[in-house]
């Protein structure tokens, strides 16, 4: 390891210089306005893997393309490693709130400060940064690698289940390895057991024709806003359970040993708390914070819109409203159920004097492993040399929907190995990574292609 160990010290300035390249392209997949900055941003992936000794090339999809590299020297007999990210971002709104531009990456306090810096370009470019060191280096590697990165994961990934369908021969891979992730705290590296599934949609409540004068029609004209507040007041009991019909007939209670071990982890409810600013932590009745966020599901509203919101006063009575609604779904809910579900409770009480509709946007199933095999062994000691302590397993709490889809069609295990912090404001102002894990990050993945390295290992899983 000597020798990759010294090529990172001497290339670490000119990957941090590369990354922010990568930082300052605004692909923000969800607005087309962004729609060339987001093909910019995969094409700029395919050079980076050309330039780190891989095949690769940009596949055009249905929407974002897909940037795709090949390094398939192991031969056909070697196991082979898919590498999942994605190059699209969040929207950097409310951008107001950034302490600097979020398109322009800057090293505070010893943070990477930027969209995208966190979720996912920089834990991405991880990859792509351990791959040309190795090849590099030593001209080869011990198991076939393909990379995937797509531009559509912050909208849902709806292009990337027909690519993977219509690829899964040239994808076919023993394990898929994605670090879109965090750690369980600083210091402390962990690996994954689990991701909530996701099923999103819109409330949309429709009254008059237009706006209306709230004082010549007010009290004779139903009004959406107070309508839809009433149906969103419906959607919890006063236990925080979540009141749609048969909701929590397909969860799948959690076993006490798994349960056992998170209860153990070094976790502080008021840490989490202040880190949060919020005034007091809230859920369902009857479980812990780290249940709630990894093993519970959970109806949340992202979003609202109706009436005037501008400065100042406007009395309109409004001619309709909307909701943004998301479910985090745990084993084995199914996100079109779910849809179907709140469909039937929100015509159940939703009165008969506006039009209420339900719109679903997308959702993915929910994601539960079993910790074991060569790959996840390789990624557990990697973790443990570079950090210095074993890795503790732990659950997410948010969704990458691509995970269950890839088990199903391509029979691979997947891994999911974060080096992100707690608190790094993914999707949200002032995202972050620690600039010290560039280094680490790159490193665990150098150890964990050493480990691969073995005779004993190089054998395809059972």
């Amino acid at each position: 390891m000597k020798d990759v160990r010294e090529e990172l010290g001497r290339s670490l300035d000119r990957f941090r210089s590369e990354l922010f390249e990568f930082l300052r392209i605004p692909s923000v997949s969800a607005r087309s306005e962004h729609d060339a900055d987001t093909r910019r941003a995969g094409s700029w992936v395919v050079e980076r893997l050309r330039s780190a000794g891989l095949d690769a090339e940009l596949l055009e999809t249905g929407g974002h393309p897909v940037a795709l590299g090949e390094w398939r020297g192991a031969g056909p007999d070697a196991p082979t490693l898919l590498v999942y990210g994605h190059y699209d971002v969040q929207p950097a709104e409310p951008l107001e709130l950034w302490t600097s531009p979020p398109f322009e990456p800057v090293v505070r306090d010893g943070r990477i400060y930027a969209r995208g810096a966190a979720d996912d370009k920089g834990q991405l470019f991880l990859h792509l940064a351990a791959l040309e060191i190795l090849l590099a280096t030593r001209g080869s590697l011990p198991v076939n690698v393909v990379v995937l990165a797509e531009g559509e994961e912050e909208v849902g990934s709806p292009s990337l289940l027909p690519f993977v369908e219509r690829w899964k021969e040239r994808l076919g891979a023993d394990a898929v390895v994605i670090s879109d992730s965090a750690m369980f705290a600083e210091g402390l590296p962990s690996l994954l057991f689990s991701l909530r599934g996701l099923a999103y949609a819109e409330i949309r409540v429709q009254g008059a024709r237009s706006d209306l004068h709230s004082g010549a029609y007010g009290g004779a004209v139903p009004n959406p806003a107070m309508t839809l507040a009433r149906i969103l007041a419906t959607l919890h009991d006063e236990s925080g359970r979540i009141t749609l019909p048969g909701f929590y007939d397909d969860v799948v209670e959690w076993d006490e040993e798994t349960r056992a071990g998170v209860a153990v982890l070094p976790f502080d409810d008021e840490d989490f708390r202040a880190g949060t600013g919020a005034p007091a932590l809230s859920g369902e009745s009857g479980f812990g914070t780290l249940e709630r966020l990894w093993m519970r599901p959970t109806c949340e509203v992202n979003g609202l819109l109706s009436g005037y919101t501008g400065e100042g006063a406007k009395t309109v009575l409004p001619a309709r409203a909307m909701a943004k609604v998301s479910f985090r779904l745990v084993p084995d809910q199914d996100p079109a159920r779910v849809i179907d579900q709140l469909r039937m409770h929100v015509a159940r009480v939703a009165p008969g004097d506006v039009i209420v509709e339900v719109v679903e946007l997308h959702g993915g199933r929910p994601w539960r492993a079993r910790p074991e095999g060569v790959f996840f062994e390789a990624a557990r000691d990697a973790l443990e040399e570079a950090f210095g302590v074993a890795p503790v397993l732990t659950g997410e709490g948010g969704s990458i929907p691509i995970v269950t889809e890839f088990e199903r069609i391509l029979g691979a295990k997947a891994i999911l190995l974060g080096f992100a912090l707690p608190g790094a404001n993914m999707h949200a102002p002032d995202e972050w990574f620690p600039d010290a894990h560039l280094e680490k990050g790159i490193e665990t993945l150098l150890a964990f292609y050493s480990r691969l390295d073995r005779p004993d290992r190089v054998v395809r899983p059972a």
